[in-house]
């Protein structure tokens, strides 16, 4: 059975879009999101429409939970440091509930912390933390004690927008990469496809210049640190 993960979409339906029309050559017999519709796009009511559209299982991550939960962003950005960060976070997180409005904050709260099925385990970042998981460095250790608990001879993960691949002495680990706002170095969106025993991830290029408009023409906060994160396809950190 073939199975599509796809994570982070963070908002960027012409990302989202593109993925799409990539798994239509694909032909998965299942498609899974991993979480973060939101947070980091301007259509973000558009992204959570079209994944209720086509029926995807899935979970929710901690950009979709701060929106119900923001005292738990909070905390998680409570470091001095990061001060920069969570005010520009609390603007996201308005943004944000005011694009999708309550019916489709209600559904996004259904959405479990973890899919399994098929010897496969969907989480968005560890299995009981939506805000923290492995780094892709990590060592095969810290994996096993994250994820072997799991049981499944496959287990993927989004969160940290980097995509990669490890065997593991009992199962095999992936990290699926990101649909927008790509860590690694590569702008292009990211999803992972798992055929039995093999999983790969897919590179697929959007119009970064027509999601970078869209940003402007809809006035969304920071568009222009987000805009520049697009780009580059890496982390920058924000201005101020």
């Amino acid at each position: 059975m073939r199975i599509a993960v796809v994570s982070d979409i963070h908002g960027n339906l012409t990302a989202l879009d593109a993925v799409i029309a990539d798994l239509k050559e694909v032909s998965p017999d299942l498609i899974v999101h991993g979480g973060d519709l939101l947070g980091g796009g301007a259509r973000q009511a558009e992204v959570v429409d079209r994944i209720r559209d086509l029926n995807w299982p899935g979970v929710h991550g901690n950009t979709d939970e701060m929106l119900w939960n923001p005292d738990r962003a909070a905390e998680h950005l409570r470091a001095p440091a990061l001060q920069r960060v969570r005010e520009i976070t609390f603007q996201f997180i308005a943004a944000a509930v005011d694009a999708i409005g309550e019916e489709r904050l209600t559904w996004l709260r259904t959405l479990p912390t973890c899919w399994s099925g098929n010897d496969l385990t969907v989480v968005h970042a560890g299995p009981d933390d939506v805000w923290r998981s492995p780094s892709a460095d990590a060592s095969d250790e810290e994996l096993v004690n994250t994820y072997g608990s799991l049981g499944s001879r496959r287990v993927i993960y989004g969160h940290i927008h980097r995509a990669y691949l490890r065997q593991l002495p009992s199962f095999a680990l992936a990290n699926s990469g990101s649909v927008s706002l790509s860590y690694d170095g590569d702008p292009r969106s990211a999803y992972a496809v798992v055929d039995d025993d093999q999983i790969t991830i897919r590179r697929v290029e959007y119009d970064i210049e027509r999601e970078v408009k869209t940003l402007f023409e809809m006035q969304y906060p920071y568009a222009a640190w987000v805009a520049d994160m697009l780009r580059k396809g890496t982390y920058v950190p924000p201005p101020g």
